[in-house]
């Protein structure tokens, strides 16, 4: 059959995601959609802007391929790069298959409340990463979060970390290639492995050729492509609704257009308790991946001096408060001619496609281009974002800690660069892992809770608490991790239960994070500490406070925090 490329036929009420579904009523329609391919009917211009956008990438990576003399060059851009693009990257790392397909998803699931990932879960952990956590990595001149580990704590504690967070990171990896093949087999008809290969060779190439440099001037570039598709698809569809009232009658769910109304129980979306929200996410998961996700404090690390790299996340805090409304909107708009999206396990129907489908349904040739590439643009961000973290530690901190750690610069260098495809190739795997889970926010946020909670725990006693044992800080590690790894495996065997994935996502990570506190405080109270010459630099009272030079209101990372906060405050607010 054949209809018109664009979404509902108002006249008739039929309904068309691509170009081979309508002359149906929208059950009939629906159920179309849960068994046939669909597609739409792009043309060579929406192509063409897709081959410029592989052109820039993988130009960007060759321009930058002579400045690669040294290891440090290739894994931390030389120290180099100014506040400006560290803090756009910081948030192009951020902007991968998560942001894009997973809040848009997570919307259309639970409405606004998604909003809480933005402005309580994560404006205040940015806001403390750049003022508290910067000047400690930063001081330190580590190569990665496991490095801190090491003088912190000992070999151990970094050891474990740094392999679970390279395992972290594959698994990460995963999403964002299973999210482009998704996308990419249901809208353009491209095999999902065809998919998976095109975005790991892309992306594989501009990483070996440049780097990180490559990696962040790409995500600078990505950050601009995502927002330009998300935009007017923003605009476009709110228009269309009839505006923010007509938005809440046609999606006819009062609830998903409230931030905090019914959070004193569980009737409410996300069926989860407002102390929930405020702890398990806004304190234990937010903090864990904004201080200690390697991925974009790596970013941070980059910027050319110390006062850059802590502006760096509060640069990015400014649009991250946006893309609570940019990211979110699509999914919303979805319900208005998908309301049944998501009823069913159907790939096709899942939540996971509510912003491929709005695209499908708003944007004329040309438009639908940019907004395909804005996706692509989403996807590959996160994946070389995972993948030059991963090679970092990998390189850094299991070879040449455990493997061969008296070799030239230029061999770790050359390391690096087979680590790299060795991270792509294994991200090709565990692209088909993410096939096993129903919603892409719902499996990034387990790898959250049980990888990031407990280490925010450990970071936190470390800088606070000069008490701290070397070996008390392992075992809490230690038991944070497999402590929530325990709970999840709980859930799978049915023996515990929670109102929702996400309610159960919030309370794994608080779980994991107070048996961190608690095993660590317990343990440093019968083992010995490192003595406090060995804890200067690393610990805050025993951290020399350097006088900051003046500087104008506008590149003071305390007024600009200060700044960011009040706006995510004024927004909670209005949609409480």
């Amino acid at each position: 059959m054949q209809v018109t490329r664009h979404g509902l036929n108002k006249s008739s009420g039929k309904l068309g995601v691509g170009n081979r579904i309508g002359e149906k009523t929208d059950m009939q329609s629906l159920a179309l959609l849960q068994t046939t391919k669909v597609s739409v009917s792009q043309s060579w211009v929406d192509y063409l802007i897709i081959g410029i956008y592989f052109v820039f990438v993988l130009g960007i990576g060759a321009l930058l391929r002579k400045r690669m003399r040294s290891s440090e060059d290739y894994f931390l851009a030389g120290r180099s790069l100014p506040s400006w693009v560290t803090g756009l990257a910081f948030l192009g790392a951020n902007l991968g298959a998560l942001e894009i397909l997973g809040m848009g998803a997570g919307a259309a699931e639970y409405g606004i409340m998604q909003a809480h990932f933005y402005w309580i879960g994560a404006i205040p952990a940015m806001v403390f990463v750049a003022l508290f956590m910067i000047p400690f990595y930063y001081g330190s001149r580590v190569h990665s979060v496991p490095g801190y580990l090491k003088r912190r704590y000992n070999e151990a504690t970094r050891g474990f970390n740094a392999i679970l967070f390279a395992i972290f990171m594959i698994l990460m990896s995963g999403i964002n290639m299973y999210a482009m093949a998704i996308v990419f087999k249901l809208l353009l008809g491209w095999s999902i492995t065809g998919s998976i290969l095109l975005s790991a060779a892309i992306v594989l190439a501009y990483v070996l050729l440049g780097g990180l440099s490559s990696s962040i001037y790409n995500e600078v570039l990505q950050f601009f492509l995502i927002t330009l598709g998300l935009i007017p698809l923003v605009g476009i569809g709110l228009m269309d609704s009839g505006g923010w009232s007509g938005l809440k009658q046609r999606v006819g769910k009062p609830g998903f257009f409230h931030l905090w109304a019914d959070t004193g129980s569980t009737h409410n979306p996300m069926a989860v308790h407002w102390y929930a929200i405020v702890l398990g996410l806004g304190l234990v998961v937010s903090f864990g991946y904004w201080c200690n996700d390697f991925l974009v404090v790596q970013r941070a690390l980059a910027a050319e001096d110390l006062a850059a790299s802590q502006r760096t996340p509060i640069i990015a805090a400014f649009p991250k408060i946006l893309y609570g409304i940019l990211a979110i909107f699509p999914g919303l708009i979805v319900l208005t001619f998908l309301p049944k999206l998501g009823t069913t396990s159907s790939v096709a129907n899942s939540y996971n496609m509510a912003v491929p489908y709005a695209m499908a349904h708003y944007f004329p040739t040309g438009l639908l281009g940019i907004g395909l590439t804005a996706l692509m643009a989403s996807f590959m961000s996160g994946m070389a974002g995972n993948v030059t973290a991963f090679n970092t530690v990998c390189t850094y901190d299991i070879y040449r800690s455990y493997v061969r750690g008296d070799a030239s610069d230029r061999h770790y260098l050359y390391v690096g660069r087979v680590i790299t495809i060795a991270g792509i190739v294994l991200s090709i795997a565990t692209a088909y892992v993410v096939l096993q889970f129903a919603s892409i926010m719902d499996y990034v946020q387990l790898l959250h809770s049980i990888f990031l909670a407990p280490l925010f725990g450990t970071f936190l006693l470390g800088m606070f608490w000069k008490r701290t044992t070397p070996w008390g800080g392992f075992a809490g590690l230690f038991c944070g991790t497999f402590g929530g790894l325990g709970l999840y495996i709980l859930e799978l065997l049915k023996v515990i239960s929670y109102g929702s994935p996400m309610a159960g996502n919030f309370w794994r990570a608080l779980w994991g994070w107070l048996i961190c506190v608690g095993v660590t405080i317990i343990v440093s109270l019968f083992t010995q500490p490192k003595p406090e010459e060995e804890l200067k630099g690393l610990v805050w009272s025993l951290t020399e406070k350097k006088q900051a030079e003046k500087q104008p209101w506008y590149k003071n990372p305390w007024v600009l925090g200060a700044l960011a906060l009040a706006i995510a405050i004024v927004l909670n607010v209005i949609f409480f």
